[in-house]
Parts: C-alpha cells; sequence; structure tokens
C-alpha cells in the first residue's frame, strides 16, 4: 500500500502539525547526517521551529561552515569587529527611517491629511491633540500680546513724560 500525495498547505491542527514538524525533522536532520557520511560532504543544517527552537546538524564546524558560505556568497564575515559596527549602523538607520515615516504620517495628520485611514480612536486622540495644540497657542498669542502692549503703554508714558518735560522746559 501506497502513501497518498500530500497537499502543500499549512497544517491547521496544532498538534498535528506539531507532531509532522518533528517527525520531518528527524528525517531532515537522518538524510542531512547521511548525506554527509556517503558522499564526504561538507553539511550544515539549521531549523528554527515556529516556536523558535532551534535544531542544528553540522558534519564539520557550524561557525565554519557558515564562514565558508558567507564567503562563497559574498558576504561579509561576522565575526569581523566592522561588519558588527556596520550592522548596528544599518539597524540603526532601519530604525530611524520608521522613526522618520512614524513622525511624518503623524504630521499630516495634524495638518488633516490622510485621516480617511484613522479609526475613531485615533481620531478622537487626534483631536485631543490638536485641542491643547490650540489651546497652547492661543495663550503664547495672548502673552505676547499683554508683553507688546505693556511695552506700548511704557514707550506711551515716556513720551508724555518727556513731552511734559519739554513743554515745561520751554514754558518758563
Amino acid at each position: 500500500m501506497g502513501r497518498g500525495k500530500v497537499e502543500m498547505k499549512r497544517i491547521e491542527n496544532p498538534t498535528n502539525r506539531q507532531v509532522t514538524f518533528s517527525k520531518r525533522r528527524n528525517g531532515l536532520l537522518k538524510k542531512a547526517f547521511e548525506l554527509s557520511i556517503l558522499c564526504d560532504a561538507e553539511v550544515a543544517l539549521l531549523i528554527f521551529s515556529s516556536s523558535g527552537k532551534v535544531y542544528q546538524f553540522a558534519s564539520h564546524d557550524m561557525d565554519r561552515s557558515i564562514a565558508k558560505y558567507r564567503s562563497d556568497v559574498g558576504l561579509p564575515d561576522s565575526n569581523n569587529p566592522q561588519f558588527r559596527t556596520m550592522e548596528f549602523w544599518r539597524s540603526e538607520n532601519e530604525e530611524l527611517k520608521r522613526s522618520i515615516n512614524t513622525l511624518e504620517a503623524k504630521l499630516k495628520h495634524l495638518s488633516g491629511e490622510d485621516i480617511l485611514a484613522l479609526g475613531i480612536r485615533e481620531l478622537k486622540q487626534l483631536e485631543r491633540q490638536l485641542k491643547i495644540g490650540v489651546e497652547r497657542v492661543r495663550s503664547r498669542k495672548r502673552r505676547i500680546v499683554s508683553d507688546y502692549a505693556t511695552t506700548m503703554k511704557r514707550k506711551e508714558d515716556m513720551v508724555r513724560l518727556s513731552s511734559d518735560w519739554y513743554i515745561k522746559s520751554f514754558a518758563t
């Protein structure tokens, strides 16, 4: 009795999926071992489960195999300090790009653009932010106008005093 053809799609039942993963993982590890023995091949196999667990097989040193692979395909050596610095700056650059995109989207929302995609919660939050912003602008405006009025009042008093002094000086 032969096996039936298996449809290649995700197994929805978690128990069946785990059993299948375990059986196929063991079969794959066995095949990798056999290939390394029978053909004297350098084999390195990494398997990451959906839960994040790592399974590996290496006929030689795994790090050496990975370094050889990186060299063959033209990737920089990960043990090189310059590579680590480059990777750090690359990830920093990506993080900054994401931050810029987020801030640009928020700025567009604050100016009333691209708000069709916002839900009621985001719209209420945006409305609160705008109300607070308007209050800050009005408060600052009142302060400036008040300071300007005070300055003008002082200048007016100075002009009046100098005018009074001028009149008194030449009136006598």
